[in-house]
């Protein structure tokens, strides 16, 4: 069995391993679910723009449109899972994750297109905030004790999110304009998807 026939029947993959099948298999898609402002900022060549709360609202739409291997994309490979999690559930079996997600990726020296301002991904923005509330809860309950608990809140938080593989901060912080960039195009996404298009960047 060559490595392109395992990447087949895989459901999550190294960044070589995608690079491997993109260059074999005209039909598999790259889908990346992260927000408008992280995709303009650094997205592989090829991949499409579907942000997970569209993946949400359109779910039904993408499992009957879809057509070929999609590889599900994100920065970290935490919102693809989620991604991949939802589709499955919903039908759709020829979908994988890239492991480690664009920081993977680009760890392992593939080509991003920067289309937009260089922005901080969504993850890295949810510890930025929650580490500030923490931090300011705490240098602040010097006065107002009652303040420590604003910071175990948080804590609980960041707990339920690792535990539920989700994270209430992260899809609120995705709809800030700071992170919506251009518009999505859904039904051009999902037209590409049925489409097996691999060729524009958008």
């Amino acid at each position: 069995m060559t490595a392109t026939d395992d990447a087949a029947r895989t459901t999550a993959l190294e960044a070589s391993a995608v690079r491997s099948l993109m260059a074999t298999n005209p039909d598999v898609l790259l889908v990346d679910v992260r927000t408008p402002g992280e995709y303009e900022a650094a997205h592989i060549a090829g991949s499409i723009n579907l942000p997970l709360d569209q993946v949400d609202a359109h779910l039904r739409r993408i499992v009957s449109d879809a057509g070929g291997r999609l590889v599900l994309v994100c920065q970290s490979g935490a919102r693809a899972t989620q991604a991949q999690q939802k589709l499955t559930a919903a039908g759709l079996t020829d979908v994988a994750v890239l492991t480690g997600g664009v920081n993977a990726w680009t760890a392992a020296g593939g080509p991003v297109q920067r289309t937009g301002r260089a922005r901080w991904g969504l993850e890295r923005q949810v510890r930025l905030v929650a580490g500030g509330i923490v931090l300011t809860a705490i240098v602040a309950s010097i006065w107002v004790p009652a303040l420590r608990y604003v910071a175990g809140f948080v804590g609980a938080g960041l707990v339920f999110a690792a535990l539920t593989d989700s994270c209430l901060m992260g899809m609120l912080l995705a709809k800030l304009p700071y992170n919506r960039g251009p518009a999505v195009d859904v039904d051009a996404a999902i037209a590409r998807l049925a489409a097996r298009d691999p060729g524009s960047t958008r």
